[in-house]
C-alpha cells in the first residue's frame, strides 16, 4: 500500500468515526445545557438537568423497570442460549444450519416486525400485553442471538474429546460439564450476558409494542417525554443510557476481551 493510499484510508476511517460519534457527542453536550430548552450548541454549561432527571420519580421508576427487565431477559437468554450453543457445536450435525437460522432469526429480521408478530400472537392467544411475560418474551428473543453467538465462538473447535476423557477417568456427566465445558464457554457467557443486558435495556420497538398498562421501560418513557417536553432533561437521560452502554462494553473488554472470530 502506497503512502497516499494509506493516508486516504486513514482519513476515510477518521471521517466515518466522526460521522458515527457526532450524534452521541451532540446529545452528551446538550445534556449540560444551562438553558430551558434542548438546543445545540448549549447555552452555557450546567449540571442542572442531571439533578432534575435524578429527582424525577417517573424516570427513576422507568430505569428500575428497565433494569429488572434486562436482568430477567439476560438470565433466561443465558440459560437457553448456552444450551443451544452447546447443542449446535456438539450435537446438531446436519441440523446445524436450521438451529443457527432459528436462533438468529430475531436478529436478522427488523425489530419492529418481531414486535408486531409477538403482539398479534399474544392477543390471538388471549393474553395481550397485560402480563409481564409478553414483554419479557420479546426481550428474550432480542437478546438470545447475542448469547448464542458469543458462546458458540468460545466453544469453536471443541470436539468433546477432553470431556470424554474426563468421563473415562470416572467423572460424572455433570462434573465433566462443570469442570471442562463450562470453563471453555465462560468467556462467551460473560460477554454474551453483558451485551444481552444492554440490548434489552435499550430496546425500543419491542418495549413499545409489548409494554403493559401503567408500565414503561426507559426508552419508551423517554419517547413519551419528548412528545410533550423539549428540555435538556431528555438529553441527560440519554447520556445516562450512553454511559451505561460504554460501561458494559468496557466491562466486556476487561473481562474477556472483544474478540471477533468467524464460525
Amino acid at each position: 500500500m502506497t503512502r497516499l493510499s494509506s493516508l486516504f484510508m486513514g482519513t476515510f476511517v477518521v471521517l466515518v468515526m466522526l460521522f458515527l460519534m457526532a450524534p452521541i457527542v451532540v446529545v452528551v453536550l446538550a445534556s449540560f445545557n444551562a438553558g430551558n430548552f434542548l438546543t445545540f450548541p448549549p447555552q452555557g454549561l450546567s449540571l442542572r438537568w442531571f439533578w432534575v432527571f435524578l429527582d424525577n420519580e417517573v424516570f427513576r421508576r422507568a430505569i428500575a423497570y428497565s433494569a429488572i427487565l434486562a436482568v430477567s431477559a439476560t438470565a433466561i437468554s443465558l440459560v437457553v442460549g448456552t444450551t443451544a450453543a452447546i447443542y449446535y457445536v456438539r450435537h446438531a450435525g446436519r441440523d446445524r444450519e436450521t438451529v443457527n437460522i432459528g436462533v438468529l432469526l430475531p436478529l436478522i429480521l427488523p425489530e419492529i416486525l418481531t414486535a408486531i408478530a409477538l403482539l398479534f400472537f399474544f392477543y390471538e392467544i388471549g393474553i395481550g400485553t397485560r402480563y409481564y411475560a409478553a414483554i419479557l418474551t420479546g426481550h428474550v428473543l432480542m437478546t438470545l442471538p447475542f448469547v448464542f453467538l458469543n458462546v458458540v465462538t468460545s466453544l469453536q473447535g471443541m470436539d468433546g474429546v477432553t470431556e470424554m476423557a474426563a468421563r473415562s477417568l470416572g467423572a460424572s456427566r455433570w462434573t465433566a460439564f462443570r469442570r471442562i465445558t463450562l470453563p471453555l464457554a465462560k468467556p462467551g457467557i460473560i460477554s454474551g450476558g453483558l451485551f444481552a443486558f444492554i440490548i434489552s435495556f435499550d430496546a425500543f420497538a419491542v418495549s413499545f409494542m409489548l409494554k403493559g398498562p401503567g408500565t414503561a421501560p426507559l426508552p419508551v418513557q423517554l419517547y413519551d417525554y419528548l412528545r410533550f417536553n423539549f428540555t435538556p432533561e431528555a438529553a441527560a437521560v440519554s447520556t445516562f443510557s450512553i454511559l451505561l452502554s460504554v460501561m458494559v462494553i468496557i466491562a466486556a473488554d476487561r473481562l474477556v476481551g472483544l474478540r471477533v472470530e468467524r464460525f
